[in-house]
């Protein structure tokens, strides 16, 4: 055979396996909320009829929707926000442009931008008030809009702070997509959403009680147990804070330890968790593995004040 014979059946095999590369690769969506955070630095969370004076106050981008989408840029991958800001959410899209996300899918309205008061306590808690505005204006021509640039197997992720889920969902599924859903904050709004079309159910141990139906006393065992049974072909993750967090489907079921480390804000702690599962998922990780690397980067984000800016890059966690 001759040298141009083997150097062109070489770059046909470096061909096909680029095209194979191509096919696989999948598009992530977060449609979701952009909120600007204004967040208050006390000695304890408020309690009823308390006044308290506050250290501090920052005025940062946040929303469970940009965090998500920070979370898995910060990977390395590429990723697609949408959702709705008012003219004053500026700051919402040059944050999420300077981690890299697709912001062409983010629309304007003349509606504020959705605002979140949180109020974050010395030993890292927090409390958060939430104000929908811009993030409940979203309407039918936008969804099919945003949807109509997705193939199956690209994944959506959603959460309970936006307007239009249930009709998000049920095209999502109908167009092939792989969806994951968040019910947080969690109210009776989720029951009315149709979750058997959910891929992937991330809860905390409350959002879990709430959807499994279980009360404040339920077990985390007693919870997976009913989520189990009401949800058998979803993926189901459930974060339990300082005790780890679980992944089941069907009777297979995981647990990771939580990393011990000195918490100052545990505001996307969450929101990290998700971003990092979903991106190790796509860059071939196993479950494991990728509930270890969630976990790791969790466990940096709440040493950092802050929010999407606290969320650590892939090279901190991966490796």
């Amino acid at each position: 055979m001759g040298l141009n014979k083997i150097n062109n059946r070489k770059a046909f095999v470096v061909f096909i396996r680029f095209q194979k590369k191509e096919k696989k690769m999948k598009k992530i969506l977060v449609f979701g909320s952009l909120n600007i955070d204004i967040v208050y630095s006390l000695d304890h969370i408020v309690r009823p009829g308390e006044t308290i004076l506050s250290t501090s106050i920052e005025k940062n981008a946040g929303g469970k929707g940009l965090n998500q989408a920070c979370a898995i840029s910060k990977t390395g991958l590429d990723v697609y926000m949408a959702g709705c800001v008012g003219e004053d959410g500026d700051m919402l899209i040059d944050t999420l442009s300077s981690f890299g996300v697709n912001v062409d899918n983010v629309k304007r309205v003349e509606v504020p931008t959705g605002n979140a008061i949180i109020e974050r306590s010395r030993d890292g808690q927090n409390s958060i008030i939430l104000y929908a505005g811009a993030n409940r204006v979203i309407d039918k021509t936008m969804i099919d809009c945003v949807l109509a640039s997705f193939s199956p197997g690209d994944i959506i992720v959603l959460q309970n702070e936006i307007n239009g889920l249930s009709e998000i969902i049920k095209k999502a599924s109908e167009n092939g997509m792989y969806v994951v859903f968040n019910p947080a904050p969690f109210d009776e709004s989720v029951f009315s959403l149709p979750l058997e079309k959910v891929n992937l159910l991330v809860v905390n141990e409350i959002e879990g009680a709430g959807v499994a139906g279980k009360g404040e006393d339920a077990t985390y065992e007693e919870i997976l147990d009913a989520l189990k049974e009401k949800y058998r072909d979803n993926e189901v993750i459930m974060t339990c804070g300082k005790n780890g967090s679980y992944w089941q489907k069907g009777d297979k079921r995981i647990y990771e330890k939580a990393r011990v480390v000195d918490a100052v804000d545990t505001t996307a702690a969450g929101d990290t968790f998700i971003g990092y599962f979903i991106a190790s998922r796509e860059k071939g990780y196993d479950i494991e593995d990728a509930m270890k690397y969630a976990t790791i980067a969790s466990s940096i984000t709440v040493t950092r004040k802050g929010a999407a800016g606290s969320v650590p890059k892939g090279e901190e966690v991966f490796n």
